[in-house]
């Protein structure tokens, strides 16, 4: 799927039917393959999708939008609940501590693979161990954007105002290890500038931040950041993706200007706790579209 809309709800909502579909049945699968709900329809009671961050971020955008989804087309509610902290650790412990029964879902995203080795003993779970994966939801490509006070337009005089200004931007991030985080630290890495990160507990709070130029910088999710930078709230400088993006057509990519720099993106998907069989898994490689790209 590609980025062709104006928002992140009809991004979201323009995925392929069929994918969605799949989606829907491999969640539905979920409880007949545990042992404590093989008996009843799924499902016959409200649902948890538990993320690891504050509301108005992507993920809490990206799960209510599919909470809503799945509610109108299974008949009951799915509950999107945020539990901040912890680079999306305390949500994903919330969700390996729930009982086993399909009803509490984790919306998992590329955080949760780099924690594995951020944190490594240091977790109360083993994400491979605990968490099974149900289906995979879209690809989020991020936007390097700047507050409009910074006097830069372009990715080259963006590097060269930070190294006139050593240490005077600050880049935000979502959290330590999240892709705003791990980009940001990337691009520090290829290019030699020195800014501040300032991590916050999900990308809702800094982008309000970014808004107000508490910050200055942000590797920040398309999803999030989209309308703002149409309305001129805030100024792309270039996106992380290996081609311009059908969305924002105009914005170059960075590898345009850093050699050696990939397309990044932060991915989500659909993860449950643990159950008694491995072999629940609804989605075979046939079944599953492309992920979203812009």
């Amino acid at each position: 799927m590609r980025w062709h809309c104006t928002n992140a709800r009809s991004v979201i909502m323009k995925r392929p039917r069929r994918t969605f579909l799949h989606l829907a049945a491999g969640v539905a699968a979920l409880p007949f393959l545990s042992r404590f709900a093989r008996a009843q329809a799924y499902p016959s009671r409200p649902v948890r999708i538990i993320v690891g961050f504050a509301a108005g971020g992507h993920a809490d955008i990206l799960a209510r939008l599919m909470g809503q989804w799945l509610s109108e087309r299974l008949g009951q509610s799915f509950v999107v609940e945020n539990r901040t902290g912890g680079g999306g650790n305390i949500g994903t412990e919330a969700v390996v501590r729930s009982s086993p029964d399909g009803y509490t879902l984790l919306l998992a995203g590329t955080t949760n693979a780099v924690n594995v080795t951020l944190y490594e003993k240091k977790l109360n779970f083993d994400f491979i161990r605990d968490i099974v994966p149900v289906g995979a939801i879209a690809r989020d490509p991020n936007i390097v954007a700047v507050n409009p006070s910074v006097p830069v337009k372009t990715i080259p005089e963006f590097i060269a105002y930070a190294k006139a200004h050593p240490g005077d931007l600050n880049m935000a991030s979502a959290g330590i290890g999240t892709p705003s985080h791990v980009a940001g630290e990337l691009f520090k890495m290829m290019t030699g500038v020195r800014m501040p990160h300032v991590p916050y507990r999900g990308g809702g709070q800094a982008l309000i931040d970014l808004l107000g130029g508490q910050v200055q910088v942000m590797f920040i999710s398309m999803s999030a950041s989209i309308n703002y930078v149409r309305d001129g709230k805030l100024r792309p400088l270039a996106v992380t993706t290996t081609s311009r993006s059908d969305a924002l057509p105009e914005i170059p990519i960075v590898s345009d200007f850093i050699t050696g720099v990939r397309g990044k993106y932060c991915e989500w998907h659909w993860r449950a706790e643990r159950h008694a069989h491995r072999d629940h898994r609804q989605f075979k490689p046939g079944d599953q579209r492309g992920p979203c790209r812009s």
